[in-house]
């Protein structure tokens, strides 16, 4: 204790470090046999609480534990964290206020009309894509357009994780080669790489990604089985009877779109549009509003906005599909950021996290094993820092000069950052992303890891990159740099 006033603090040593680590991968392996991958989600924050119990211990043991660290390590995860909190609580009234409001009723009963089941994943990843290119923002992308998929997916009785899959792989490609996208931009300048430049080196590896990637949702859209006309026609019938459908209500989602377009920070833009929707439910859907104003107006509002709001038709598939949760049903999403930000503060705050980051540097020498390096790095800072922007900014640090020193460019560490970091913290169940997404499309990270297929290809296509050397140029400089070779003596 007196050290931990005393602002001082001994380094910790390298085993210690990995403990809370793997105590968190035990935790969730323990969840997984005993109560099975769906239960992740529920009990995520108790396993990133005990973590966090077993990281701060380990750290009073070995006297890493000092009050300046702990600050400071809290002030790095908090910054980066904490924002995405309103931002849960905005999702969470886009999501009740659209399908209340009839955006995302209209969008489904025309997507069940208009598209193909078998072209519907192949589709969903291109319009995501699209939209997030424009957008600059994958969050915004997965919460309008993802969730009105996400509809007509289950509409159509396309396996729910396999359109979080094409959802996930569209939005995060559009948003990792977007000029508009604020990880794009962290990632260019913590390298000191110009934007533009670093935007199509990485084209390089995200093309390929993509285009593996939309192989593989147009092959599975043909051998999926989906709903039966009679069952597809059975929820179009009852969207025209519970809701007005009409192109009318498209005005919103149009509003947040050019709303995003114009720069309008995110918060800004996804409150905005929950206003918009909520408006929408008194203009375009009086039948709605009769039905859930018995006790009056303001009641009602904070009823729906606050709580649960639910259907019953008789149709449990369309029930379920337009029923919504409200804010509360995004509090155990907080709980969980809360949680992961506890763990970053004390992984950073105790000196844990740098020496872990330290040894992973420690004996790399060639160009392969540098950028192999810095995809491990970056997806294990990721799962410490709980924050794609944290591990970025640690990532480049950690990293700028000894690709400097290999004689690499810092274009080729910014996109390794890129394919490692970004792309893949929605895949990790308690990164702010992975929580976040996991909440707006109502399928567990576990459950549809396997079918984001962009999103795991990408640093695979970064290692591919690095082992071939294509288009990878290097300086000459006094440290030889060694090549992997495919033989072996």
């Amino acid at each position: 204790m007196k050290k931990f006033l005393n602002y001082r603090a001994v380094e910790p040593p390298l085993w210690l470090s990995a403990l809370p680590i793997a105590s968190l991968l035990g935790f969730f392996a323990c969840i997984v046999i005993f109560l099975g991958a769906d239960a992740i989600a529920d009990y995520s924050h108790l396993a990133l609480l005990g973590a966090s119990v077993v990281a701060l211990a380990l750290a009073v043991v070995c006297g890493s534990l000092c009050r300046r660290g702990i600050v400071v390590g809290f002030r790095r995860s908090a910054r980066q964290i904490l924002p995405a909190v309103p931002m849960l609580v905005c999702i969470a009234m886009v999501a009740t206020t659209w399908m209340l409001s009839g955006v995302v009723p209209t969008l489904v009963d025309y997507g069940i009309r208009m598209l193909s089941p078998s072209l519907f994943l192949f589709v969903t990843c291109v319009v995501c894509g699209v939209i997030s290119v424009l957008t600059g923002s994958s969050w915004s992308t997965i919460a309008t357009i993802g969730l009105a998929f996400m509809g007509i997916g289950a509409a159509m009785g396309v396996p729910a994780p396999w359109v979080a899959g094409a959802i996930i792989s569209g939005a995060y490609f559009g948003d990792k080669v977007s000029p508009l996208s604020d990880t794009t931009v962290v990632a260019s300048s913590a390298c000191g790489v110009d934007l533009f430049k670093h935007i199509k080196y990485l084209m390089i590896t995200a093309i390929p990604s993509m285009t593996i990637a939309l192989a593989v949702f147009l092959i599975a859209g043909f051998n999926i089985e989906t709903a039966g006309e009679m069952a597809k026609a059975d929820i179009v019938d009852l969207l025209d009877e519970v809701f007005v459908i009409s192109p009318y209500t498209l005005v919103i989602p149009c509003i947040t779109i050019v709303m995003i377009v114009l720069r309008v920070p995110t918060i800004i833009v996804l409150f905005c549009s929950a206003m918009l929707g909520l408006g929408g439910i008194f203009v375009f859907q009086p039948g709605i509003v009769e039905m859930l104003s018995g006790d009056g107006i303001l009641p009602m509002i904070g009823r729906l906005l606050w709580g649960a709001t639910e259907f019953n038709t008789g149709n449990a598939m369309f029930d379920e599909l337009v029923g919504t949760s409200g804010i509360t049903g995004m509090l155990s999403t907080v709980a969980l950021v809360l949680c992961a930000m506890l763990f970053g503060t004390i992984m950073i705050g105790t000196g844990m996290l740098s020496r872990l980051t330290g040894a992973l540097t420690a004996k790399l020498r060639s160009r392969f094993t540098l950028v192999a390096g810095t995809v491990g790095s970056g997806l294990f800072i990721n799962a410490c820092t709980a924050d794609q922007y944290l591990s970025l900014i640690i990532g480049g640090n950690m990293y700028r000069n000894a690709y400097r020193r290999y004689g690499l460019e810092p274009r080729l560490l910014s996109r390794t950052l890129e394919d490692s970091v970004s792309v893949t913290s929605v895949l990790i169940p308690w990164n702010s992303c992975g929580v976040t997404q996991s909440a707006v499309l109502g399928v567990p990270t576990v459950m549809y890891l396997p079918y984001c297929i962009f999103n795991y290809l990408s640093p695979l296509m970064s290692l591919a990159m690095a082992f071939t050397g294509y288009r990878i140029k290097q300086h000459v400089t006094g440290v030889r740099i060694q090549r992997p070779s495919l033989s072996t003596h």
